[in-house]
């Protein structure tokens, strides 16, 4: 008996091929247009985890179906029902190199995640296969047909795309981009855009100057590209020893807000090595290439419009050629506009601008300028990152909870787990505020330790100790050390967000529920408690290894017996009620600690300093302690996700010479 009808099968061979092709070439455009877009957006808001499924899906996809549309042109005798079998075989000829040019991917993404660098190996015998396949079905539908000679110009660029992509991918995996870097003491100064006058600083490191006939709009690019240069190494897990020390006057020269700008340069090139085809496309040979690429793409559409004999072809194949041709030449456009627009061309072109024997070709390269300034200028006004922090409140999670215990959803564990994420997390912009307070912390430390240490392995050890307090050094200060609880980070996260919370509730009472009325203090140490919980639950492997959730669990359910929820309710929450039993061998909860340390900070002030300058700096300590501990790699694998305040952070202690990877 059969399953499928005659004319079913029938209908499925005439589309089998075109159906992939247009697939293969719609997740190509699905790739280019939001391959980069994932660095912008929130991994855990509705828009980026609509985002991320969208590009892995397409990501995962893509190769498989081109895959498959080769195997079935290489295995399957075409048949189209109204026209001879040979015209429909030199059309097949000429579709098999597109195949491989979506095999080559987008410029704008590379790899999904980094473990797709380390899977460089297996692509590259992707490639072997996959241009063997494509050869095979070229050399099956030979003839002496004109359409066949157009084909091979995209042959070549299909393997030239490929080769791309599979070196692209081995120069990011782990062990090819530390070997690639060199030594940490082999000089590199940026030469073409700094010159290095006498002169030198506290530590006797020479005063960078910039060069001549560098805008001063374009200072933030070319430092934070210098920046960039010696990040590489913290990327690798290499140490900057002297000669690659940033000299910490540039960055201690500007304001909050242009620091944090610099920051975000210096991350946004990190991105494009690590998950773009930046490390080819941004260089001689991968821009000679991408002109090849785009000539090959436009000859080939208008050959095929003028000398091709549209009668001699089923009209179904003839659409089909033309949204491959078509969609190659846009894909090529788009990421010339891509390429033009970005900030490794704005610095070549400035390089060049600086460059003092090239004074016959300003013309040119002035027009040029212009052009691209347009674009770049464009492309900068959008965010480099999402430019948000992650905020998870834990009795605000404990109320809303409760409500929906009511409402009967605690039955379903994954209902409960998928409210908690998309609906108990919000999200909070990084305002001038927050960024004004990071970075005036910073930059305190960093002068204080450049005044008072003039040796530089006496500097190393007072700025490792300096930053190793999680909240002691600041509790001291202000003359609380009374309030010093263990030393866990996690736990001190959790005890402290609690008692911010419960300071937070107090004020606003006394506000009225007005919010605006705050000291800003107050404001900024509710954003860093929110995201230092929301680290710790949704990023655990950013901060340093512990049992933060194994405490919080117990912690949260003494705040819901705080509420004095029924017990039949309590224990129907699923992984936090499973923790009830052993909450109630806690002793001393971390809730009833926080809660009188709070109580302690509500009934005392501290001269002229409010209770939310101390908490302000604990907080400030903390975000500084983490910042130093996280991985390099970690903060490379979330830059896909849309970034993190702690990555920038991180690499802002780093331009201030605080941290300990820089000697």
């Amino acid at each position: 008996m059969e399953i499928f009808p005659e004319t079913l099968k029938i209908l499925w061979n005439l589309w089998e091929i075109r159906s992939l092709l247009l697939l293969s070439l719609s997740l190509q455009i699905i790739l280019i247009v939001f391959g980069s877009r994932r660095k912008i957006n929130n991994s855990h808001s509705w828009i980026g985890i609509l985002l991320n499924v969208i590009v892995w899906c397409a990501y995962i996809s893509a190769d498989w179906v081109a895959t498959v549309a080769l195997s079935v042109m290489a295995s399957n005798e075409a048949d189209c029902g109204q026209v001879t079998s040979k015209a429909t075989d030199s059309l097949q000829a000429f579709w098999a190199p597109f195949l491989l040019l979506h095999l080559g991917g987008p410029d704008t993404i590379t790899a999904y995640s980094l473990e797709d660098n380390e899977l460089w190996l297996r692509h590259f015998l992707g490639l072997i296969v996959e241009v063997g396949v494509a050869f095979y079905v070229f050399l099956r539908f030979l003839s002496s047909n004109v359409l066949t000679l157009l084909s091979i110009p995209v042959f070549i660029t299909g393997i030239v795309k490929y080769g791309e992509r599979t070196w692209v991918l081995w120069s990011s995996s782990s062990e090819r981009f530390k070997d690639s870097l060199g030594s940490s003491s082999d000089p590199d100064r940026c030469i073409d855009y700094f010159d290095y006058k006498l002169g030198y600083d506290l530590f006797d490191y020479p005063k960078l100057v910039m060069k001549e006939g560098i805008d001063g709009d374009d200072h933030n690019l070319v430092q934070a590209y210098y920046s960039y240069k010696r990040l590489l190494y913290l990327f690798a897990n290499q140490i900057i020893d002297e000669y690659r020390y940033y000299s910490y006057k540039i960055i201690n020269e500007k304001s909050a807000e242009d620091a944090f700008k610099l920051v975000a340069i210096e991350l946004g090139l990190m991105y494009d090595v690590l998950y773009t085809k930046a490390a080819i496309v941004y260089s001689r040979i991968g821009i000679s290439l991408r002109c090849i690429s785009f000539v090959s793409s436009v000859s080939a559409l208008v050959l095929f419009s003028t000398i091709i004999d549209m009668h001699s072809y089923a009209q179904i194949d003839i659409m089909v050629t033309y949204l491959l041709l078509v969609g190659a030449v846009l894909l090529e456009i788009y990421a010339f506009m891509v390429l033009f627009s970005s900030d490794w061309t704005k610095l070549w072109l400035v390089k060049f601008k600086a460059a003092e024997n090239q004074q016959n070709s300003k013309p040119l390269v002035h027009n040029f300028w212009m052009f691209t300034s347009c674009l770049h200028s464009c492309s900068t006004r959008k965010k480099r990152w999402s430019e948000s922090i992650g905020q998870y409140n834990l009795m605000n999670s404990v109320i809303k909870e409760r409500q929906h215990t009511y409402l009967g959803l605690e039955k379903f564990s994954c209902t409960s787990k998928l409210l908690e994420n998309c609906q108990y997390l919000t999200w909070e912009n990084v305002d001038i505020g927050l960024q004004e307070k990071i970075f005036r912390y910073l930059k305190k430390i960093a002068d204080e330790l450049h005044q008072n240490t003039g040796d530089k392995r006496n500097f190393r050890e007072v700025c490792d100790e300096r930053l190793s307090n999680k909240g002691e050094y600041a509790l001291k200060q202000y003359r609380f050390g009374d309030l010093l609880d263990g030393n866990e980070l996690d736990k001190r996260i959790i005890t402290w967000h609690i008692v911010t919370d419960e300071c937070y509730k107090d004020d606003l009472h006394h506000a009225h529920g007005d919010a605006n009325k705050l000291d800003q203090n107050c404001k900024i140490s509710t954003w860093l408690s929110d995201y230092m919980l929301y680290l710790m639950l949704f990023r655990p492997s950013m901060l340093p290894k512990g049992i933060g959730e194994v405490r919080y669990d117990h912690t949260y359910v003494n705040a819901e017996r705080n509420y004095k929820v029924p017990p039949s309710k309590l224990h129907g929450h699923g992984r936090r009620a499973k923790k009830g039993i052993a909450a109630d061998n806690c002793r001393h909860s971390l809730f009833e600690q926080a809660s009188g340390l709070g109580s302690h900070l509500k009934d005392h002030e501290n001269g002229g300093e409010t209770r939310w300058d101390v908490i302000s700096e604990v907080w400030l300590e903390m975000l500084a302690y983490a910042a130093q501990n996280c991985d390099w790699k970690e903060h490379a694998q979330h830059l896909k996700k849309g970034g993190e305040l702690l990555t920038h952070v991180s690499v802002l202690m780093v331009n201030f010479r605080l941290n300990k990877q820089v000697m």
